[in-house]
């Protein structure tokens, strides 16, 4: 059996890095890749070959990045995109520049990751080998929140990007997931100080007027949660590698499209589902008055 080549993007921290690390400690091959490689000197000294990628850098980056995984290993068969990270503040707070950041990192990247990884992992597939491609989406993803609603329109388009992308890719047997994890604890959530790494940003201007309102309130619930998140990164992690091989507890099985990670999401995508179809059968006949009469 060939041993599976992975590509992971993100992978200085979080999830990126605990699947990185998942995977070499099975004996897989793994490109790990960050905006600065020099952060991942703990998956460089644990056997990964380390390569600088910003996703929103543009497809001559990104393909020249994941052809590195081809050029050491002879193929690529698993893609892994964590790259990602968390604005927080009013839609009042937030500038268009800051807006536009964001969907270039965690949408334009979800794509320019794919596009680069098409190819190869067709090639993969087509030569036998099992192959899958992941992105991350989120709980968040299920339910907007105050002071949350660019990073839950981007994990949301991550969530139909890929929806669509595996029905693209299924002709060649190309496991295509998003991953939709809760509150895990990881260093997503982190401003930076202390840990020296930050995956939340915060506007660069605040407005008083939104002390003692909703917004305010769900700042301090996210601050209040972190580093104290019910979510294990590492058992997530193993389920994550373990999904995207076919191996352990999905031995045998294909990944699904969307892969919810911990009992907090799991109960979240339950209420919204519960939500809207309460909502659907309220509304029906307003909604099928609509159509034409013939």
């Amino acid at each position: 059996m060939s041993t599976p080549v992975f590509f992971v993007t993100g992978a200085s921290s979080g999830f990126g890095k605990a699947v990185a690390l998942d995977a070499l400690g099975r004996g897989y091959h793994v490109v790990a890749s960050a905006r600065d490689a020099s952060k991942l000197s703990e998956l460089k000294a644990a056997g990964a070959a380390v390569v600088d990628l910003d996703v929103s850098a543009g497809d001559a980056v990104v393909a020249a990045a994941l052809q590195t995984a081809v050029d050491l290993y002879g193929a690529l068969t698993h893609v892994v995109n964590a790259a990602g990270y968390v604005l927080e503040g009013a839609v009042e707070e937030i500038t268009q520049d800051e807006v536009a950041a964001i969907f270039a990192t965690n949408v334009l990247g979800t794509t320019a990751t794919a596009r680069a990884a098409a190819p190869l992992l067709r090639a993969s597939s087509q030569a036998g080998r099992q192959t899958a491609l992941a992105s991350f989406g989120s709980l968040a993803s299920y339910t907007a929140a105050p002071s949350g609603a660019h990073y839950s329109a981007t994990k949301a388009a991550v969530s139909r990007l890929m929806e669509a992308i595996a029905q693209e890719l299924a002709p060649w047997d190309i496991d295509v997931t998003t991953i939709e994890p809760g509150y895990f604890r990881t260093e997503l959530l982190n401003t930076g100080a202390g840990s020296g790494v930050s995956r939340l940003i915060t506007p660069k201007t605040r407005l008083a007027v939104y002390d003692g309102t909703p917004a305010a309130a769900a700042r301090r619930d996210m601050a209040a949660v972190n580093n104290k998140q019910i979510g294990d990164v590492v058992k997530g992690a193993r389920v994550i590698v373990d999904v995207l091989t076919r191996t352990g507890v999905a031995h045998g099985r294909k990944a699904p499209v969307n892969l919810v990670l911990g009992a907090d999401c799991v109960d979240r995508a339950r209420k919204t589902w519960a939500e809207r179809e309460a909502s659907l059968k309220e509304w029906e006949d307003v909604s099928r008055s609509t159509d034409h009469a013939e």
